[in-house]
């Protein structure tokens, strides 16, 4: 079953995280303070929404997540979505709850939904492959962060 998240599932959505961040070797990373985390998802002027997915056969039990936020493109002249992170725990894969919650957010879109994968991660790149998903040719991915413009600065 997928449904949009709650407040009441915070802090499932932040274990997610932490697992997700374990996963992808990254956990130095996660830097979130729960509580602004919440806020920016489900506050006054929420900036990101989550899907949850639970297996048929164990409803209440969360077994992964997908969150993301609306984009637009220029080029298509229609909103689109930026898939943040699709995070399925070990013990629910290979049961269609991932490409359940990547077909929602499809279906949602008027345009396109984008993602980035790990060069390293062989088993998303064969999934997403599978769903007839395709790297994008010719771009380079860049992110601008505080701290790299701060130390621009003070090299300044």
């Amino acid at each position: 079953m997928l449904r949009d998240a709650s407040t009441a599932d915070l802090d499932e959505i932040c274990a997610l995280i932490q697992e997700l961040a374990r996963y992808e070797r990254l956990e130095d990373e996660v830097t979130f303070d729960r509580e602004e985390l919440g806020d920016w998802l489900f506050g006054r002027t929420p900036k990101a929404r989550v899907t949850i997915v639970e297996p048929d056969a164990q409803p209440g039990t969360v077994a992964g997540m997908a969150l993301w936020y609306w984009t637009f493109s220029t080029f298509l002249g229609r909103p689109g979505i930026w898939l943040e992170d699709l995070f399925v725990r070990p013990d629910f894969r290979g049961i269609g709850l991932g490409s359940s919650l990547l077909t929602s957010l499809f279906e949602r879109s008027a345009g396109r939904v984008e993602w980035a994968v790990l060069d390293w991660n062989e088993p998303s790149l064969a999934f997403y492959r599978a769903l007839g998903a395709a790297p994008v040719a010719g771009w380079t991915r860049y992110r601008w962060t505080r701290s790299n413009a701060d130390e621009v600065s003070r090299r300044r």
